[in-house]
């Protein structure tokens, strides 16, 4: 007797409709994201025929990288936004940023109004090499400033494999988790889809974003779910609607 595998959904169709995504490098130039008007069109292309609403432009902070401040970014994303009504591409877009934890953005936060992803929600990350010498002293002052930080893809900083407690700890101190999608597929390796399984199970999880660059994380997007925990992720896109503009 020949026996099946089942097949596996792919992550595509979990997508909800309109589902407002909070993370992504779709604005033209201005990091390792999209390079150009045309690949920024095909993007969102891909991302409306996926079932994305609202999509939230977070390009990188990073000093003596890329050093994008408000006003760039805010230029860049009407200029996208006047590209995209004379092609009548209509699609909500929002601006924000994903900062860098690091001297630069301490300076940063007392210094300048943080782009958010809304309200008082800013979006943060570490190196993925070692989190910054001073991490807790940057989350209490991110807070002490009246901003809530928002991890990207804490399943991703692989430092913490073997140290699950530093979650706990991360979770305890005020931050808030925001998992990239792609990780349910296996996309970044093995380690990290089992990072992302374990935070979703403890239910540490409380959004989810695309972190789209290219149309090679969108395209893999059709790519089958390789993770089991199904109703957590399922309620980390619902939470997700907390961010609907």
């Amino acid at each position: 007797m020949i026996f099946f595998k089942k097949k596996k959904p792919s992550l595509a169709s979990f997508i909800p409709d309109e589902f407002a995504d909070i993370h992504s490098h779709i604005l033209p130039g201005l990091d390792d994201g999209s390079k150009s008007f045309a690949e920024t069109v095909e993007l969102i292309h891909t991302m409306k025929t996926l079932g994305f609403g609202p999509i939230t432009t977070t390009p990188h902070v990073i000093a003596n990288l890329w050093n994008n401040t408000p006003e760039k970014i805010n230029e860049v994303t009407e200029k996208v936004k006047q590209h995209l009504n004379e092609i009548n591409l209509t699609i909500p877009l929002h601006t924000a940023a994903e900062y860098m934890m690091d001297a630069s953005f301490f300076q940063n936060i007392h210094s300048e109004k943080l782009l958010t992803v809304k309200d008082f929600y800013v979006l943060v990350e570490m190196s993925y090499l070692a989190p910054p010498a001073q991490l807790y002293d940057l989350i209490y002052e991110v807070q002490v400033a009246g901003y809530k930080p928002i991890l990207a893809h804490p399943e991703r900083y692989l430092f913490y494999y073997s140290r699950f407690e530093e979650y706990k700890k991360l979770k305890k101190a005020g931050c808030l988790f925001q998992l990239n999608l792609l990780s349910t597929t296996g996309y970044y390796g093995e380690i990290v889809s089992k990072q992302a399984q374990k935070l979703l199970e403890n239910d540490f999880i409380d959004f989810v974003g695309s972190d789209i660059h290219h149309q090679k994380h969108a395209q893999a997007f059709y790519n089958p779910i390789t993770i089991k925990a199904i109703e957590p992720l399922e309620l980390a896109f619902q939470n997700n609607q907390l961010f609907k503009f």
